[in-house]
């Protein structure tokens, strides 16, 4: 058995779940069968039977619209993937900027293709913002793929029903399978200098959050709640790499004006920071929050959570399934629209929700301590990179068998 994983994201380029995720997930199903990821960037590692080979492409000479570049530039990759020969029996595709070369390697080489959803086009509308025209071909691309995939991996089971629910797909092609985390890497770690590298107070109880600057992420309610917090709290955000300069000048404003009117202390984070230090923040959190507005599955959550801090998270996605209230951390709930589930209805009282479960664990160290120890144990006995690697190499002979009968 070979597997051919086709990814964006893969170390060093790394900034968001999906990366992750292929990261961890390729290196156990390498202890199973020989795995070749192909992604973008200048990755050359062979290493055992785990090979990682990175693609470029020149967009210099593009004359189309800015927001369309990625878009090409992802085109021209996947091709890429494809004119260099091909020799796995399983072809893994991972979010929609690959999605375009699986569908070759399914239909020029003829083997089975599987596909893990890590997030939905039509539930991400804001990504029109940063794609223009390209988003609706994303979205055309996304559903060809699931559709004609042979397997399609779901992160959740609201993540499933998504799924079935936007796209015609037989619902036993579609297992549900869990991110994981390495809780040997992800494990309490207490530095403070990592703190005083980038200005934490250590004296001071803080709030941490950890993602990009997106929509999706929900990180304007987290700083729009920073007034109703406890002015003895100090909020770490530790968020870069804005989707487009206007939710970046959003997001400059509403940290602006959080501080203007805010008794604690409010420490900004802009960049990408390594895998140790962020380690560092979440252990020395008092409570971890993830607001976001739409998530799959939320495997931050986990990271948080094997370094034993509590998670406030919005109640939405696979974050219910991760997350036990009064256990492990808060759920807040977040009222959305039926027919537009992509944004709070009610902002105000979001970010004021938000506000009162931050404050409601920051009082309370002793069962901050208690839900933290909590939320390791729950990463430990649930969610293994082993056994989701186990899962989904049967998943791979699963499909290699039903297409050679």
């Amino acid at each position: 058995m070979k597997s051919l994983l086709l990814t964006n994201e893969y170390p060093p380029h790394i900034y968001g779940g999906a990366g992750i995720h292929v990261q961890y997930l390729s290196r156990e199903l390498a202890k199973f069968c020989d795995v070749d990821v192909r992604c973008f960037g200048d990755q050359d590692q062979p290493d055992g039977n785990l090979t990682v080979k990175g693609f470029q492409s020149d967009n210099g000479d593009y004359t189309a619209p800015k927001p369309l570049h990625s878009v090409f530039s992802a085109l021209q990759k996947c091709l890429d993937f494809n004119t260099t020969d091909i020799d796995a029996d399983v072809v893994h595709l991972h979010t929609w900027y690959s999605h375009f070369g699986g569908m070759l390697a399914k239909l020029n080489y003829g083997i089975p293709m599987v596909l893990t959803v890590h997030s939905l086009e039509p539930l991400r509308p804001w990504k029109r913002e940063q794609l223009g025209g390209g988003y609706d071909f994303t979205v055309w691309l996304e559903k060809t793929a699931i559709e004609m995939a042979d397997a399609v991996i779901a992160v959740s089971n609201e993540t499933k029903e998504d799924i079935l629910r936007l796209f015609d797909v037989p619902e036993e092609k579609v297992p549900v399978i869990y991110n994981g985390i390495d809780p040997d890497e992800y494990t309490p770690t207490f530095d403070n200098d990592v703190l005083s590298k980038y200005d934490i107070d250590p004296s001071m109880p803080f709030v941490l959050f950890v993602g990009r600057i997106t929509r999706q992420k929900g990180i304007i309610h987290l700083v729009n709640a920073i007034k109703s917090m406890d002015p003895d709290t100090q909020v770490v955000l530790c968020a870069g790499a804005p989707d487009t300069p206007e939710i970046g000048q959003e997001m400059l404003d509403a940290v602006e004006s959080a501080r203007a009117s805010f008794g604690g202390k409010i420490v900004w984070i802009d960049e990408m920071i390594s895998t140790y230090d962020k380690i560092v923040l979440y252990s020395h959190a008092r409570v971890f929050c993830t607001p976001s507005i739409y998530e799959p599955f939320g495997i931050i959550n986990l990271e948080a959570m094997a370094c034993e801090t509590p998670v406030v998270a919005s109640q939405v996605g696979g974050m219910k399934e991760i997350i036990l209230p009064g256990e492990t951390g808060t759920l807040v709930p977040l009222e959305q629209q039926n027919e537009s589930p992509f944004e709070a209805t009610q902002p105000e009282k979001f970010a004021a929700d938000l506000a009162a479960g931050i404050n409601e664990l920051m009082r309370d160290p002793e069962l901050c301590e208690k839900m933290g120890k909590a939320g390791r144990q729950r990463v430990l006995d649930t969610f293994s990179w082993t056994e989701i690697a186990r899962e989904t190499h049967a998943l791979y002979e699963k499909v290699c068998s039903a297409q050679n009968t």
